[in-house]
């Protein structure tokens, strides 16, 4: 019996990342993992992951904000926030409080801890945003946070 001739197994000297370059969605991840990777080291401190930062961030800008209203904002499913809330109540970061127009409803407020803690956060967050963007001019920021908007908000 003849042996079949082998056929050599090809060998990559050049990765082509042709048809990636041309993705919208490649370039947003390859761009956020950059950022997060800094971020998460950042936040490491804080015990503070980007969707609790996000929580407290808003709950630190719009006191009395309702659960209803974070979810619809971060979209978050209302079953994830809620441990995330309870999490940040153990931590005596967020106290739920009566809203003040809806009975059944509950407002998120940050303690004296968590406005505390937002506030240090938040300064970090900021000094990595200006390392990042220090790498664009103003306009070519403005240009990309104009951009990614129009990606994830509905028009």
């Amino acid at each position: 019996m003849r042996k079949k001739a082998e056929v050599p197994l090809p060998a990559v000297d050049q990765v082509d990342c042709s048809f990636l370059e041309t993705l919208l969605g490649y370039h947003a991840r390859r761009a956020s993992l950059a950022v997060i990777e800094v971020f998460l080291e950042r936040m490491a401190p804080y015990g503070l992951r980007p969707v609790d930062f996000s929580v407290l961030s808003l709950i630190s800008h719009n006191p009395g904000i309702t659960s209803r209203q974070l979810c619809g904002t971060l979209g978050i499913l209302p079953p994830n926030l809620v441990g995330m809330v309870n999490s940040l109540e153990k931590r005596e970061l967020v106290a739920r409080k009566p809203h003040p127009r809806d009975g059944r409803a509950m407002g998120l407020h940050l303690t004296a801890a968590g406005r505390k803690l937002i506030h240090d956060a938040e300064a970090t967050a900021a000094e990595l945003e200006s390392e990042v963007a220090a790498r664009l001019t103003a306009n070519e920021q403005k240009t990309l946070l104009r951009l990614l908007k129009k990606v994830y908000r509905p028009q």
